[in-house]
């Protein structure tokens, strides 16, 4: 998990938790008969969170409603873009490579995404590459961008290609 986005989540946890703890200790209080101030939202058991008046105020205004549904779509995007982001699957750490004795090897995930963009940019015409491995360390997959340069064309056909097959660099 990147640290930007374990910030992002430590933060909306944070939030959501204090939110939910002020809003049930107010109406715990409410609820309780205690002693409340006088800009308390709630007096007493028999209170109501939106009074009629309250909720009949921004009726008649033209803004209201729009401005409503626009706040809550918004809170929807945002709400999943963070339950998107918790399913994205990471990196891998590290990857299990067969060495051919019987035994395997472990690598580093972003040495091998390293050595994999390195040698995907000396491709000529590939001006830049990206490397992420995905999956398991067992059967990694690789995710590969490759930026290529104006004069690049990789659909050509190469010498070796004459049989009818592209080549793929």
């Amino acid at each position: 998990m990147s640290p930007l986005l374990r910030t992002v989540n430590r933060v909306l946890l944070g939030l959501a938790g204090l939110v939910l703890i002020c809003c049930g200790g107010a109406v715990l209080a409410a609820g309780l008969g205690l002693a409340v101030p006088s800009w308390w939202p709630w007096y007493g058991k028999g209170d109501v969170l939106l009074s009629q008046a309250d909720r009949d105020r921004w009726r008649d205004q033209g803004w209201w409603w729009p401005t409503v549904i626009a706040a809550l779509a918004v809170v929807v995007v945002l709400a999943l873009w963070w339950l998107l982001a918790q399913l994205r699957r990471a990196r891998l750490a590290e990857v299990l490579v067969d060495s051919g004795d019987g035994e395997g090897a472990l690598l580093r995930g972003r040495a091998l995404e390293g050595a994999l963009a390195d040698e995907a940019g000396t491709l000529d015409g590939v001006a830049r590459a990206q490397v992420a491995l995905t999956g398991r360390r067992s059967s990694p997959r690789a995710r590969i961008r490759l930026l290529m340069e104006p004069h690049a064309a990789p659909w050509t056909t190469n010498s070796s290609a004459k049989s009818g097959a592209r080549s793929t660099a």
